[in-house]
């Protein structure tokens, strides 16, 4: 599970700073605002600052959808080790069923 939520925060680091750097060349938001606006994608909550231009809008909009698969994949990844322990709680990973 360490393993898991290595890689996990890794994609979390590599994907919040995409969305900084994005946010920074986009929309010409300070870093911390960009900082601010990219967590709050990446975490589903919702933007912070309205985007003006053709390409903040088209960015935040690549942004979130990005985001949405980036939170569901990770969520897989972390609850994969319990779910293959609970799948072997009840045996249910084996081939034939009786045993």
């Amino acid at each position: 599970m360490l393993l898991h939520a290595v890689v996990a925060a890794a994609v979390i680091a590599v994907a919040l700073s995409i969305g900084v750097t994005g946010y920074h060349v986009t929309q010409g938001l300070p870093w911390i605002d960009a900082l601010l606006e990219a967590s709050m994608i990446l975490s589903g909550m919702g933007p912070i600052h309205e985007a003006t231009t053709t390409a903040a809008k088209l960015f935040a909009a690549g942004y979130a959808l990005f985001s949405g698969v980036i939170l569901l994949g990770l969520a897989a990844l972390i609850l994969a080790p319990v779910m293959h322990l609970v799948l072997h709680q009840f045996h249910l990973d084996e081939k034939g069923g009786d045993q």
